[in-house]
Order: structure tokens, then C-alpha cells, then sequence
């Protein structure tokens, strides 16, 4: 160590009360100084310097924001800071939303602001009466002057040179988002939360502002690059955007001027890290992550850094297993709102997509539950009013797209209301997934089928998909997989639906496939696209590529193949209706046959079914023509699509929107949106809802209904989805695994009754009890 840098430490130790570290802190802001804090607090003996570019009085940007629920984390880890810091706040509930010529309020959110100046002042201030040592106006180039010291917090920012000299180690991802956005402040107080849609000749502009101390407010504006390239503020200086925003928005600001402090147009950096330590360095805030200002926090993120390192540090026996520990703990909650906040970022980025086309209750229900983490339920509880109004304007839309009459005082939850599709009606917006069960022979159904359907139908899902079934017996994907093929075949499924609609009030439809190279299976439990032992049939794809190693490989379809499972598809579409099915769903998707086809990781074909999408196209929707001839023009039609299949090289959302306009120009009535499962070795991103978002993009880009799916599980989630407009249906798989009656149980947990079967009617006057 240094001379310098050794004169503000004495020798490391233990004492009795844990480690005893020596802490260097690159970067002064908001991770480092209450990192300092709290391990001060803990132990006096801790030497701990912070080396801070600036000056004590420099900041950039304005206002920083917390939500309530934040605010209590920082009270139990530090109550002395915290008390100072709740004396600065501006304080509010409401979020207004201006657009369409409406401003709607939704209340009951329960935000703080305060000057981010006045933050690092109250910090600075709690730090240096606890001891720490602060050096500003020092740039640490090198962190060879620090050899010796026990820990050194790379809380360096943005543009962390630390993370960046040691980028092999941390291995960062940093992707500069599209859109372009300034930083500005403003003399106005708004009282409110408040959002701005604003178009102009240059584009759409959106502003995202709030109160963070009398008289002063955080004023983003944020618009696609093409409107910030048109409006000229590529090339604009301060001065010039600060007169653009305040001529575009002089009715918004009245009397009340703009403000700049290095006020930039930048692009938003999207930042992770794959390590969050290397040796003795370890990343904090914005060095580490990024979280989208639309959901304000930054800021959040880098004290919460702090709270979990110092608790690591305090209960660890060495400085290498608090590094661990810290990453072990901290890691699910920064991966879960840097997931609400990519999504909420990503919203923000489409705005397009929605300005103008939804109306302004939808609108304003869309943007509040852009993150996902505000769902129709919870804004229920905060804002009970605003939510009676959204479910009044959905129940009117869908009374007067089924032409069945809802009621709108009170009005249902949007996931009981009726939706239409040509001649057919679902009573709600419930549909159980097709999940394969392996469990017929020879392709015909059985009780199984009927036990496994029929339950669902009496759990009140509104529409109920069969299983993949195949059109030919070697379409299959396993000896188990359902058919429609064999003239046995209708019956056995007409006992089925039959009973579907004798028993209950939903509506069933079927799935037809063909498995392509992902056939000749073994049965799931046996071996999950394991060959047969024995028995194997031979395969077809759009190309002769085996779906994995150790699996056959198909022969690349002739067109003599091309005619024969088309055929195979018309064959079966007459059977399903001769069986009384309602809807049939064309299985496009997950690498079988025909998605073989849409696909370029498995279409390498020459001729004119292979190359751009509309050559890949070319089949499908020549099958997809053949059946839809033969079906009853009364009848619905869906196709179930692979939005993207999580491979580079492969198809993505581009892709989806081009494929699902193809469908529906040809016909189709509504699109299945699923993901991935093309190719193993594909790189899905899970989480909550992780495939609605390619849902809602194909329904207002191609402009036709869809069926979202992927892990939904909650009733919450799905009056969020339709109520958001994001999708028409909701598909759900796992959930009616665990509990057939997921949908009767989700009206009962909402007070909405459904129908019961006369022969339980008893059940209405049971009332369940937890243990």
C-alpha cells in the first residue's frame, strides 16, 4: 500500500465482535457512503475511506425517488440517516397519467422524493460523524495503491473504470438501449406522479416527472431515436433541447421553466455482470446493475447493495465468504427487479405501439402494470375506484364484441367475461393448455382423455384444448400420443366432447400436429426425446437435421411427402368436426413438423419453400388453407406460433409478427403465442409472464386476437393480461395439472360465482377453511 493510502489505515485484525476490515470505496455516491455507514455503525474499529471524484457539493441529475415500501428497509438498517432523509421528502400517492386529452389518476401508490444533492449531503454527513474518512475531488486511476486493504467496493458508477479494467473477471453486459432521453429539472411542484404522451410532426414524446423538493421536479423526457434524430437533438446543445421541450411542452409547464444540469441526450445502458466479485473487489450499484428510471430504482438498488454487504460482512467469518454470501442473497432480489424493470422499460420503448390505439382507460391500465409487479389485484386494493372503472369500460367491450350482455354494475372480473370468435362464444377468458399425456393406444383416446378434459371443463375454464394430436400415426411424438386417423378415432373423442358440453358451459377444441423430427419417442417419464428402444418409425422434416445428438434423423420432405401430410391434415380436420369439436388449433410451433418449416435453424432448404420467412411460410400456410376449405366457415381456426426461438440465427419477434399477418390474411382467428423448444440447445429467458410480452406484440402489430401462455399462475396475472390488452386468452398448463378446478377457485377467491353442475349444487353453500 501506498504511503498515502497506508496513512488511513492501521493494521488489519479481529475483534470480538467479528472481522475487522479495512474498506476502500471507489466512488462516493449513494452504495459506497452507506455501505461506510453501516459498517461503522456495526463496529467502530472498521477503517473505512471513500475516494470521491467530485466535489462534496457537485451532483448530476435532480430528484431521486423511493417507494414507501423502501423506505422501511432503510429505517431498520439505519434510523439516524433515515430520519434526516424523511425530513427532506416531497411526498405523494397519486400517479396521473395525461393522455388522449384525459388525465387519469390512479391512487394509493405511496412515493417519496428528495434532491439527490440533499441525499449525498445527508449521507456524506452520517458517514463523517461515524468516522469514515472521505477524500473528494480523487479520481483513483490504479488499485495497486490499495494492496493490503481488506475489501475495495467498486461503487465507481455507470462507467465503472474498475469493472471495466477487470471486465475478464466481472464478464459485464452492457446494452445500450434504443431510445434517447435528457435529464431535466423544473420549477414546477407536481403533485403527482405524472406521465406525459405527447406527439408532435417529430414523433411521440414521453416525459416521466416528479416533486423531489418545494418548488423543484425531475423532468425526463424520452423519445425513439428517430424522433429525436428528426426534431434535430442529435445535434442540439443544452440550450437548444432545453427550448425544444419547452415549446413542446409550454401547456404542460405553464409559467415554469426547464432547468439543465449536464443535461445530455443519452441511451440507457442496460448493465450485469456475470460475477459480481473478483478477489477482494466487489461491484455495488450502478456499476453493478442498472434498473429503468420508470421504475426509479437506481438509487434503491444501490443502498439495498449496501444493507446485504454489510450483513454478509457482519456475520461472516472471512472477507471471500461475505463476498459469496453477498452475491448468494442479493442476487434473486436485483435479477427480480431488473426483470420488472426491463419490462417496464421495454414498455416504454413501444409506446408506439399503444399511442393512439388504446383507448385511455386501457392506457392508463397498461402503463401501471407495465413492470408486472403491479397486477390487477394489488391496484384493486390501492386504488379500488380506478380499477371498478377499468373493469366497467372491459366488461362493455367485451358485451359488445360477444353480443352477450354483462353486467356492469357490478361488473365481473375481465377474466369471466365472454369472448367471440366467428360464430363461437367461450364463456371466459380460461383456457386449459394442450398437455401432452401419453396415454393412448394406437392414437385413440380413452378415460383418460375424458377424466382429464372433462374435469377441467367442470373446473369452469371457459375453452378446453386437447392434447397434440397427431394427424397420422407417424406424426406421433410417442406410442401414447392422441390421434385423429383412424375412423376409431372420432367416436373416442366424440365421448369426450359430448360430455364437455353436456356437463358443462365451456367450449373444447382440438390440436393437430404432425411431430416432424421430434418423433418416435419415448414417453416422458420413460425418457424425454429419447428414441424408442425398439419400434421406431421413420421421420420427415422441412430438412434433414436430427433435433439433437443421438436422435434419428428425418428425411428431408418431398413434395410427394408435402401432399401427403396435407392431406393427413384435411383428413383429420373433418374428423374433428364430425367428432363436434369447436375450434381446431394448428400446431405451428415448439420444432415439430410445420414449424420445422417456419423456422431457419431447422429449414436449410433450396427451393422455394426455404430461405425468407415468406418462402419458410409457404407450406404451413398451404396446409393451414387446406384445412380451413374443409372446416365450417363458422368455426374458428387458431395457430400456435414459436414467437422467437431463443437462438441466435433463429426466428424472433420480427419474425412472429410477420408470420402471425400471414395467418391472418389467410384466415386465422386467433394466435396461440408460445416460445422456443425449436432447437435443445436453446437459451430461454423464464420468469413471471416471460412469453406475454411476444403475445401482446403480435395483438397490436399484426392486429389479431391472441392466447398468451407461459407461466401464468395467478387469477391476478390474468384479469392484468386482458384488462392490459395484452392478450385476448389466457393458456394455462401447470396450473390445471395441480388443480382442475383452478378456474372455479379463482372466482371464488374474487366473490364471482360460476355455474354449477346441477349435481353439485350443494357446493354453492361450502364455505372452505384453511387449516
Amino acid at each position: 500500500m501506498s504511503r498515502r493510502a497506508q496513512s488511513d489505515y492501521s493494521s488489519g485484525q479481529t475483534n470480538q465482535t467479528g472481522l475487522h476490515v479495512q474498506i476502500v470505496s471507489i466512488g462516493g455516491g449513494p452504495a459506497g457512503l452507506y455501505l461506510a455507514i453501516l459498517m461503522k455503525k456495526a463496529d467502530p474499529a472498521h477503517e473505512i475511506v471513500v475516494y470521491e471524484r467530485n466535489k462534496p457539493d457537485d451532483t448530476f441529475g435532480f430528484g431521486v425517488v423511493f417507494s414507501d415500501a423502501t423506505l422501511e428497509g432503510f429505517g431498520a438498517a439505519d434510523p439516524e440517516s433515515q430520519d434526516e432523509i424523511v425530513g427532506h421528502f416531497a411526498h405523494w400517492d397519486d400517479i396521473d397519467i395525461h393522455y388522449g386529452g384525459e388525465v387519469l389518476t390512479s391512487k394509493g401508490h405511496g412515493f417519496s422524493g428528495l434532491s439527490r444533492k440533499t441525499l449525498l449531503q445527508i449521507l456524506q454527513r452520517r458517514a463523517m460523524a461515524l468516522g469514515v474518512k472521505i477524500h473528494f475531488q480523487r479520481d483513483v486511476a490504479d488499485l495497486a495503491e490499495f494492496q493490503g486493504v481488506d475489501l475495495i467496493l467498486a461503487a465507481d458508477g455507470v462507467n465503472s473504470a474498475i469493472r471495466s479494467r477487470y471486465a475478464e473477471h466481472f464478464k459485464p453486459s452492457v446494452i445500450m438501449r434504443p431510445n434517447r432521453f435528457v435529464w431535466l429539472g423544473t420549477t414546477k411542484p407536481f403533485p403527482a406522479f405524472t406521465f406525459y404522451f405527447k406527439h408532435n410532426d417529430a414523433g411521440l414524446w414521453r416525459v416521466h416527472a416528479y416533486q423531489y423538493e418545494k418548488d423543484h421536479s425531475t423532468f425526463i423526457v424520452e423519445t425513439s431515436e428517430a424522433a429525436w434524430k428528426k426534431a434535430g437533438m442529435d445535434e442540439a446543445t443544452e440550450d437548444e433541447t432545453i427550448a425544444y421541450c419547452e415549446h413542446l411542452f409550454a401547456a404542460e409547464l405553464g409559467p415554469h421553466r426547464l432547468i439543465k444540469n449536464r443535461s445530455l441526450w443519452r441511451s440507457f445502458p442496460a448493465i450485469k455482470n456475470e460475477r459480481w466479485h473478483h478477489r477482494n473487489i466487489v461491484l455495488m450499484g450502478d456499476a453493478l446493475h442498472t434498473a429503468h428510471y420508470s421504475i426509479g430504482s437506481g438509487t434503491k438498488l444501490a443502498m439495498e447493495d449496501a444493507i446485504a454487504l454489510a450483513d454478509a460482512l457482519n456475520s461472516s467469518h472471512s472477507v471471500e465468504a461475505a463476498l459469496e454470501a453477498y452475491e448468494v442473497a442479493r442476487r434473486p432480489g436485483v435479477d427480480s427487479v431488473q426483470r420488472a424493470a426491463q419490462v417496464s422499460m421495454e414498455w416504454f420503448e413501444e409506446t408506439e405501439r399503444y399511442f393512439g390505439k388504446l383507448e385511455p382507460t386501457q392506457f392508463a391500465f397498461s402503463m401501471l402494470t407495465r413492470s408486472l409487479r403491479i397486477t390487477h389485484s394489488n391496484l384493486k386494493r390501492r386504488d379500488p375506484e380506478f380499477v371498478r372503472r377499468v373493469d366497467t369500460w372491459f366488461a362493455g367491450k367485451a358485451a359488445n364484441q360477444s353480443g352477450v350482455n354483462v353486467p356492469a354494475d357490478p361488473p365481473p372480473p375481465p377474466m369471466f367475461t365472454p369472448f367471440k370468435l366467428r360464430a363461437l362464444v367461450i364463456p371466459n377468458r380460461v383456457v386449459v393448455s394442450p398437455m401432452c399425456q401419453y396415454s393412448a393406444e394406437d392414437g385413440t383416446a380413452n378415460d383418460w382423455q375424458l377424466v382429464h378434459l372433462g374435469s377441467r371443463a367442470l373446473g369452469g375454464a371457459g375453452l378446453i384444448l386437447t392434447e397434440m394430436t397427431d394427424v397420422s400415426a407417424d406424426g406421433r411424438i410417442s406410442p401414447g400420443c392422441t390421434g385423429m386417423y383412424k375412423p376409431d378415432h372420432v367416436p373416442a373423442w366424440k365421448r369426450v366432447v359430448d360430455f364437455v358440453h353436456a356437463n358443462s358451459p365451456a367450449k373444447i377444441g382440438i390440436q393437430l400436429a404432425h411431430a416432424g423430427r421430434k418423433g418416435s419417442t419415448k414417453k416422458l417419464w420413460e425418457g424425454i426425446d429419447q428414441p424408442l428402444d425398439s419400434g421406431n418409425w421413420p421421420l420427415i422434416a422441412a430438412s434433414a437435421l436430427p433435433y439433437k445428438p443421438g436422435s434419428q434423423t428425418p428425411r428431408e420432405m418431398t413434395r410427394a411427402d408435402m401432399d401427403r401430410v396435407r392431406d393427413d391434415f384435411v383428413r383429420a380436420t373433418t374428423m374433428a368436426d364430425q367428432a363436434g369439436f369447436d375450434l381446431i388449433e394448428l400446431h405451428c410451433a415448439h420444432g415439430y413438423l410445420l414449424a420445422s418449416f417456419l423456422s431457419p435453424l431447422t429449414n436449410r432448404r433450396a427451393d422455394e419453400y426455404g430461405g425468407s420467412v415468406e418462402n419458410r411460410l409457404r407450406y404451413p400456410l398451404e396446409v393451414f388453407d387446406a384445412i380451413r376449405a374443409v372446416w365450417p366457415a363458422a368455426k374458428p381456426i387458431s395457430v400456435r406460433i414459436s414467437a422467437t426461438d431463443w437462438k441466435d440465427g433463429g426466428n424472433t419477434g420480427d419474425d412472429a409478427v410477420a408470420i402471425a399477418r400471414a395467418f391472418k390474411a389467410h384466415g386465422c382467428d386467433i394466435v396461440d403465442v408460445s416460445a422456443g423448444q425449436t432447437v435443445p440447445d436453446d437459451a430461454p429467458v423464464y420468469g413471471r409472464l416471460f412469453q406475454t410480452p411476444f403475445a401482446d406484440r403480435v395483438r397490436h402489430e399484426a392486429g389479431i386476437p391472441t392466447m398468451t401462455v407461459g407461466a401464468i399462475s395467478s387469477w391476478a396475472d390474468v384479469n392484468s393480461i386482458l384488462a392490459a390488452g395484452r392478450a385476448d386468452l389466457c393458456v394455462l398448463a401447470r396450473a390445471h395439472l395441480y388443480d382442475p378446478y383452478w378456474t372455479r377457485h379463482a372466482a371464488y377467491e374474487q366473490g364471482y360465482e360460476l355455474p354449477w353442475p346441477p349435481q353439485y349444487v350443494s357446493a354453492r353453500s361450502f364455505t372452505p377453511r384453511g387449516a
